[in-house]
């Protein structure tokens, strides 16, 4: 039982001496931004303040918070630490929820602004940059969020239970988990308005709306559709998402707008879609998948058994 305490407590120490040797690098980081960015904007009046804040966000208080972290562990006050640090991470949610604007924002002003391009482009030839450009420093926020997930978790397996800082770790380690999946959620539904709107700008004309609330992306790809009667099959490309199935077909080559573009061929409601595999169950060549609608059957043949093998469990997944 000593030899494992001795163990934890070696881990344990490890893990704290890490954190804080990070959490240096990291204000020092941070201080850049906050010291040749944001102070000195503020002061010259550069960018409105309105602008200030939507690109940078809550930086500053992040700042200051990591500040007060940074003390606390040099002076060996865990507790202390870990109470004033659970009380301001909502600003790392608040900081992902504005990065989106943040970003459109800081390039609009680059393309707008000559006075701020200018004086942008000075601040990150001071040699404390190290070559970095403003555009590498503003997600360290959400990359050091990441790591606080891990060191605090680390720190809780290797506290004794008895230990009086071992409920105190516990539940930083629930409220770090809460805001990384928070963050997390913000970055799924953000990629998934960019999937939304890339389907959207590849299809010809706006009649098929693809930008819904509430609909997710999930898959594309080419397969053939096997017709009733003793045609040719017909290559397609194919669209999933949460709720519809997509048909569409390539444009002529030579049209002077769409030759690039997808014409939507049919659109299938998910909720009354029955989805079988006719054959590809063995180590085949391919398989065939079958999709009954209320008034129309799909039959799409893939040569690629894992393709098909992907698409039944997508499509399965998707209409249940």
């Amino acid at each position: 039982v000593e030899e494992q305490r001795a163990r934890w407590e070696r881990k344990r120490s490890r893990t704290a001496k890490e954190l804080l040797e990070t959490e240096h690098k990291y204000l020092e980081q941070l201080d850049l931004v906050v010291t040749f960015f944001v102070t000195i904007l503020k002061a010259k009046g550069t960018l409105k303040p309105a602008v200030l804040d939507t690109i940078f966000g809550p930086l500053e208080s992040i700042y200051a918070a990591s500040q007060v972290l940074s003390l606390h562990l040099e002076r060996g006050n865990l507790g202390l630490a870990l109470e004033n640090f659970c009380q301001n991470l909502e600003l790392y949610g608040h900081y992902a929820e504005n990065m989106q604007q943040a970003n459109k924002t800081l390039e609009e002003q680059l393309r707008k602004n000559k006075s701020f391009q200018r004086f942008k482009k000075l601040q990150e030839t001071r040699p404390q940059f190290q070559g970095r450009k403003l555009e590498d420093l503003l997600p360290l926020p959400l990359q050091r969020l990441h790591q606080y997930k891990h060191f605090f978790r680390d720190l809780l397996e290797n506290t004794i239970p008895g230990n009086a800082e071992y409920q105190k770790l516990a539940k930083t380690v629930k409220c770090v988990s809460e805001v990384s999946e928070w963050v997390q959620d913000i970055v799924r539904r953000r990629e998934n308005t960019l999937q939304l709107r890339r389907v959207q700008k590849l299809l010809k004309g706006q009649k098929t709306q693809i930008l819904v609330p509430g609909r997710w992306y999930i898959r594309e790809g080419w397969l053939s559709v096997v017709p009733s009667k003793g045609e040719e099959l017909k290559h397609r490309m194919f669209f999933l998402f949460s709720d519809i199935f997509i048909s569409t077909k390539p444009c002529h080559p030579l049209h002077p707008l769409n030759s690039k573009k997808l014409a939507c061929q049919a659109v299938y409601p998910l909720h009354q879609c029955v989805v079988d595999k006719v054959f590809g169950h063995t180590q085949s060549q391919g398989g065939l998948l079958s999709l009954s609608f209320p008034h129309k059957r799909l039959l799409l043949m893939s040569s690629d058994q894992q393709d098909i093998n992907d698409w039944y469990r997508s499509l399965t997944a998707a209409v249940r």
